[in-house]
């Protein structure tokens, strides 16, 4: 049957009230109602499949309260961007347990910082069962919206991503196709290699609202498309057939007059589209749907998010799983 609503997503888990990626954050968006939670992964020493937002974990865990890992502290390019701090790929899973997780945003969301230091982080296993076995006790299916980080500068670290991602869903009982499972990433490349590797999942392609994918930067330099060249209808000609759908910036939505005509035009071409990142905080929102001057206070979302509502998103990340579901699960 075909969904007369859109995909309500915990992105993070539900970071607008824990610290995201925790067992706490995805735990509550599940109570909350969500239909499926999205954990991100990255690659440790020792190749475990870690659930982080990024490489780099200075800003979302107490890693600099360590003395023991001072000297692990280093700049590295990642996707082109020089960065400073400390990243997975330099400490084994065994050390990355002892670490305890942080708010990212701790001046936006004090509720959630109340909560530091107090969960681990999280293994892709780790999440995959904690959903699993979720859904069996609520009786109802939970979803897994996976997606893949830094595809091509683990690779040029020695990592086949896509092989070890293969390996831990087969291994955990999420690569068959009878758990619901989306993959996606900002790199076509590692999209397609775990698909050839027979994963049944939904594969969807990121794009943001600026800048080109890291792959096609890396083997194509300046002839790489930019995202919202891949957005228009001509990239969305090259995309149909190759992936299930794309996932867009909301910004491309509701940023302009003509942004909500991407969702038609992908429509057109049998593609779903998914949107990130809806927030309530006057921080993220749209000028227009902002009250107040206060970043941290509730704006018009509802406003900003009935546009991306009514131009027919098929998913929907949420940072709040309680407005999420309200809103968009109706």
């Amino acid at each position: 049957m075909a969904r007369t609503r859109p995909l309500v997503i915990g992105h993070r888990g539900a970071p607008g009230y824990r610290p995201e990626h925790t067992r706490a954050s995805y735990e509550l968006a599940i109570a909350r109602g969500v239909d499926a939670v999205e954990p991100d992964v990255v690659v440790s020493k020792d190749g475990v499949l870690v659930v982080r937002h990024e490489n780099e974990i200075g800003s979302t865990t107490d890693v600099a309260q360590h003395p023991e890992f001072a000297d692990r502290r280093t700049i590295r390019s990642v996707d082109g961007e020089a960065l400073t701090g400390w990243f997975v790929e330099d400490f084994t899973w065994d050390e990355l347990a002892t670490l305890r997780c942080r708010e990212r945003l701790p001046v936006l969301r004090p509720g959630s910082a109340s909560f530091d230091d107090e969960q681990p982080m999280l293994r892709l296993r780790d999440l995959l069962d904690l959903v699993r076995e979720a859904g069996q006790e609520r009786g109802r299916p939970i979803g897994v919206v996976l997606e893949i980080k830094h595809a091509t500068y683990l690779a040029a670290l020695g990592w086949d991503v896509a092989g070890l991602v293969d390996a831990e869903l087969r291994a955990a009982g999420w690569g068959s196709g009878e758990l619901s499972l989306v993959i996606e990433s900002f790199e076509s490349t590692v999209l397609e290699q775990v698909s050839e590797r027979g994963i049944v999942a939904s594969y969807i392609y990121l794009l943001a609202a600026e800048g080109r994918p890291f792959d096609l930067v890396e083997r194509d330099g300046d002839a790489a498309p930019t995202y919202l060249q891949t957005a228009a209808p001509a990239g969305l000609d090259l995309l149909a057939g190759r992936f299930d759908g794309i996932s867009i910036d909301k910004a491309m939505i509701v940023g302009s007059a003509a942004g909500s005509r991407v969702v038609a035009d992908a429509h057109d071409r049998g593609l779903q589209v998914y949107t990130w990142t809806c927030r309530p905080e006057n921080a993220f929102l749209t000028a227009r749907f902002r009250r107040g001057a206060a970043e941290a206070a509730f704006g018009d979302y509802e406003g900003e998010w009935a546009i991306i509502r009514d131009a027919g998103i098929d998913g929907v990340f949420v940072d709040h799983a309680d407005l999420g579901v309200a809103f968009f699960g109706g």
